[in-house]
């Protein structure tokens, strides 16, 4: 089964919408909304009463009609009053059709409760159409058994198959659950790098709501009837026609960065799909032409992550260094600047 969308690759920072897959353990649990709840939701109120669980999952299991408040199947969006009594009877979801194997992980930090991995620009993170083995999910469940018990196999975001960087992992249900809400709370800190054609004159805040783009399928944009997101940009280096950004993502959106960007006509180096045309500095010196001309991903990368560990909210954080092919495209943009400067002459 495809867990993933089947026409976009995996996505820059987005939370899942759980959906369904192979069953495990049931869940059986009761309780009684507390009067705190009083005028929330009740997949909201769900959500706080029951934390090991996301609230996508809630959603799921109170449309399928397996929570019963006071005795009866409610919608998600009903509001409580407080004291209604809950019973979930549901199926557990399990990732045991993904297959282990063998592969490498770069795992820069695991405990009890959350793996955190530096992921290669290159690698799939869910197994789906077209990619149905050799993926992250895969290399986790060989190095993290366990994993098959978590939904999505503990995977909380994904990133693009061509993004390189910082991704967290879920090694227990109830973390996840944290996780997620952390996420949809945006109290979880992500910041990448993006290396892009053009030199914007300072930093700046993209609000703009994304959506599949009307006119290609494989393609986000921003759209009027799109999810809200909301990205900020801060200018890192100045090179003679591209940039260096940190871009902090507010939202997770699908493709966020890569689309707010080609919004402000600042593409990403490598990005063809979102309008990178190989641009070139006048009289670039012959090694940056060469590398842009070979760099054949988008140069982003997920440099930092920030978190509250799931099991005492201590914050964690985490930096990931520049893989080579960025590292490389950026010290031969640097050194065309300085040739240019020199040619200059002093100011």
């Amino acid at each position: 089964m495809n867990m993933s969308e089947p026409d976009l690759p995996d996505d820059d920072g987005l939370a899942f919408e759980e959906d369904d897959g192979p069953t495990g353990e049931r869940v059986t649990l009761a309780g009684v909304i507390p009067d705190s709840s009083n005028g929330l939701r009740l997949d909201q109120a769900l959500a706080l009463l029951f934390p090991e669980h996301s609230r996508s999952r809630l959603q799921q299991w109170l449309r399928q009609g397996q929570i019963l408040l006071d005795g009866e199947p409610a919608a998600p969006r009903r509001r409580v009053l407080g004291g209604e009594r809950v019973r979930v009877d549901a199926q557990a979801v399990m990732a045991e059709q993904w297959t282990a194997e063998a592969l490498p992980l770069s795992v820069v930090h695991a405990d009890a409760a959350v793996i955190v991995i530096d992921k290669p620009a290159g690698l799939v993170v869910h197994p789906g159409a077209g990619n149905p083995s050799g993926t992250l999910v895969n290399a986790l469940l060989h190095h993290f058994p366990e994993l098959e018990a978590v939904p999505r196999a503990g995977v909380v975001h994904r990133l693009d198959k061509d993004t390189s960087g910082l991704l967290v992992v879920a090694r227990t249900a109830a973390a996840h659950g944290h996780l997620v809400r952390q996420l949809a709370s945006r109290s979880m800190g992500r910041v990448y790098l993006a290396l892009v054609e053009g030199v914007p004159a300072g930093g700046f805040r993209v609000d703009a709501p994304i959506g599949r783009d009307p006119r290609q399928r494989l393609r986000m944009a921003v759209v009027g009837n799109g999810r809200p997101a909301v990205t900020h940009v801060a200018v890192q280096e100045r090179f003679r026609a591209h940039a260096l950004l940190r871009c902090r993502l507010e939202t997770g959106r699908t493709h966020q960065i890569r689309v707010h960007l080609r919004h402000e006509g600042l593409p990403l180096v490598g990005d063809a799909l979102y309008g990178a045309k190989g641009r070139l500095p006048r009289s670039p010196l012959p090694a940056l032409a060469a590398a842009l001309g070979g760099f054949s991903r988008q140069a982003l990368h997920a440099t930092r992550l920030v978190l509250a560990h799931p099991e005492n909210d201590r914050e964690l954080s985490f930096d990931s260094a520049l893989p080579e092919d960025m590292g490389y495209l950026l010290s031969t943009l640097r050194a065309d600047r300085e040739l240019e400067a020199s040619k200059a002459g002093p100011a």
